[in-house]
């Protein structure tokens, strides 16, 4: 018993150290970029892209063909990125763009990833790059609910459809998925008649399949 509290209690010290100095890091960069006359971000960002042929899905390929775009820090390191980034519609199928906070790797393994899940809303391509940009410049901005509890974004680009997912650390904690949910319909105005699905990572996993045998909410 007392081997196992001590234990529990090192690594509960350990995760209070890590905190710590990730804040500390995050302060002295946002001072830097103040001193620098730019306006710093609550986050740093990372722009990834995605392009593979079909088939099956095995995460040694995957990562591999996971490409870091840039990074930035501040609004207006963002928006150089951005306005230089190729629209989605004029990008091929399949492909993939994320978006997702420095120290996250878009892929279900990662540490930051594993418990947690994604909402995902299916959008006729016509619409899709306008709800990614409004999506973008929300995360980019910390408007979203338990914004701390969100790790990224995607948008799927596929063939008859694009596919915008919104990653969370934590899919047990009901509370922060469930106001995720109603951030994003308010963030985005999505229509009534757009449904949103809910899935698990590790049920991703289980199946290999992103989209499918999705939880609907609503």
């Amino acid at each position: 018993m007392e081997i196992t509290e001590k234990k529990e209690s090192d690594n509960n010290a350990q995760a209070v150290d890590s905190a710590e100095s990730n804040n500390k890091e995050v302060e002295e960069r946002q001072a830097r970029d103040l001193k620098a006359n730019l306006h710093p971000l609550k986050n740093k960002f990372v722009f990834w892209y995605t392009r593979r042929t079909p088939g099956v899905r095995t995460q040694t390929s995957y990562e591999d063909n996971i490409k870091k775009i840039v990074d930035f820090s501040t609004v207006e390191g963002f928006w150089v990125c951005y306005c230089h980034l190729a629209r989605p519609s004029s990008l091929p199928s399949p492909t993939d763009l994320h978006l997702f906070k420095e120290g996250i790797r878009p892929l279900w393994e990662d540490s930051a990833n594993c418990n947690g899940g994604k909402w995902i809303i299916r959008l006729k391509k016509v619409v899709s790059g306008r709800f990614w940009e409004d999506l973008v410049l929300a995360l980019v901005g910390d408007q979203l609910d338990y914004g701390d509890n969100i790790c990224g974004a995607v948008l799927s680009i596929r063939f008859n459809e694009d596919i915008l997912s919104v990653w969370n650390r934590n899919a047990s904690d009901h509370q922060a998925v469930m106001a995720l949910r109603d951030s994003i319909k308010r963030h985005l105005k999505l229509p009534h008649s757009y449904l949103m699905e809910y899935k698990p990572h590790d049920a991703s996993l289980r199946d290999n399949s992103s989209y499918r045998n999705t939880w609907l909410r609503g």
